[in-house]
C-alpha cells in the first residue's frame, strides 16, 4: 500500500446524453471518489450513429470506457468497481 495512491479508475470516457438521470449518476460517484473523467455528449460531441458503431444498437446510456476497456453502461461499470473493490 503507497500512501496517497488513489484506487479508482485512471482514465475514464464517458458517453452522455442531455437528461440522463444513469448519466447523473455515474459523474456523481466519480466526483465524490475524486476521480477525474472526459465527458463526451449526444449531439455535441458525436452522433447516435457513432455510438451505435462504438458499442452496439442496443447499447443504452452512459457508456463508459474506463483503463481502456468498454465496462458497458452504469449499474454495469458500479459492478465491475465493485469487484475491483474501488467502491
Amino acid at each position: 500500500f503507497v500512501t496517497g495512491e488513489i484506487m479508482g479508475p485512471k482514465n475514464t470516457v464517458i458517453y452522455t446524453k442531455q437528461n440522463c438521470p444513469f448519466c447523473t449518476k455515474i459523474k456523481q460517484l466519480y466526483k465524490m471518489k475524486g476521480w477525474s473523467y472526459n465527458e463526451l455528449v449526444l449531439d455535441v460531441n458525436f452522433t447516435r450513429d457513432q455510438i451505435f458503431e462504438e458499442f452496439g444498437r442496443g447499447c443504452t446510456f452512459p457508456q463508459l470506457i474506463v483503463d481502456g476497456k468498454k465496462t458497458g453502461g452504469c449499474n454495469e461499470t458500479i459492478n465491475e468497481f465493485r469487484r475491483n473493490g474501488w467502491v
